[in-house]
């Protein structure tokens, strides 16, 4: 158990934060588990990210969230890596253990314990939409969790290649292209399709240009857009029959996640969507 202390957590920033329910739902589960601990927000500029990790060394911080555009560059400044950050060759999450910083990825971790609240991503055939900083998270994330095969759809082909070829490379799952030209339909055999680009965000009339028409009985319809939760998307997925995952549900377990492997608490997730859910004023 972490002691009684004052702790502080830091979050670093390369831009401006206009508002961070992280913050307020960790902040709310540090209140609720009695936890005297700090989780802070901080802009830091890309050319003093190295002093920025320096003074978390010094100032014994317990961790932190990185986020754009720091991701990759705090690479080079921990101690070592996590399994799952290596693969994806991206960190946003810093743990202190003893005296060394490690480096982690907990966006994927996130959403793979989001969707195993519905269903079992083990053998299933998957459609991922988008190839950006999300999308590799979450599919390295279902390669490592045992899923079949993932098809990756993205406009631009190069980028969505890349993604392939890393899941090929990083696990047992096959991993095909598929480019986005137009309205993409969903194949008929599809078991699990997310939504891993930003279409939707703070947009509700927001369409993504897919074909529901052929999906299975069964097939869950994931969308990583919070606010708003009730996506356009998922409102059109939950209309042809799918199972429907907001999220609220990653962003939340992926909060659980950092604020165990900080704390050793286990969080309450229920307090902490709660918090989500305030601060987004749903």
């Amino acid at each position: 158990m972490p002691s009684s202390s004052l702790q502080e957590i830091c979050a670093l920033f390369g831009q401006p934060v206009a508002g961070n329910p992280t913050q307020f739902m960790i902040e709310k589960a540090f209140v609720h588990h009695g936890l005297e601990w700090r989780y802070l927000t901080l802009e830091v500029a890309p050319a003093d990210l190295a002093d920025a990790v320096r003074g978390m060394r010094a100032m014994g911080f317990q961790g932190g969230n990185i986020t754009k555009p720091h991701k990759v560059a705090v690479i080079e400044l921990v101690d070592r890596l996590s399994d799952a950050a290596a693969r994806m060759g991206a960190v946003n999450c810093i743990v202190r253990e003893g005296n060394e910083l490690v480096g982690e990825n907990t966006d994927g971790k996130g959403f793979i314990e989001s969707l195993r609240g519905v269903t079992d991503p083990t053998d299933k055939r998957v459609v991922l939409l988008g190839a950006g900083g999300a999308a590799r998270a979450i599919g390295i994330e279902l390669a490592l969790a045992g899923a079949a095969a993932i098809t990756v759809v993205n406009r631009t082909v190069d980028r969505g290649q890349q993604l392939v070829d890393m899941l090929n490379a990083n696990g047992a799952v096959s991993a095909t292209l598929a480019a986005w030209e137009g309205e993409y339909p969903v194949p008929a055999e599809t078991q699990v399709l997310v939504n891993a680009t930003s279409i939707g965000l703070n947009d509700p009339e927001a369409r993504i240009p897919v074909k529901l028409d052929a999906c299975p009985p069964g097939l869950v319809v994931a969308d990583v857009v919070v606010s708003p939760p009730d996506t356009r998307f998922l409102a059109e997925a939950k209309a042809h029959g799918a199972t429907t995952l907001d999220g609220l549900g990653m962003i939340v377990n992926q909060g659980a996640i950092g604020f165990k492997l900080w704390t050793g608490v286990d969080p309450d997730k229920t307090i902490m969507r709660e918090a989500v859910e305030e601060f987004l004023g749903l």
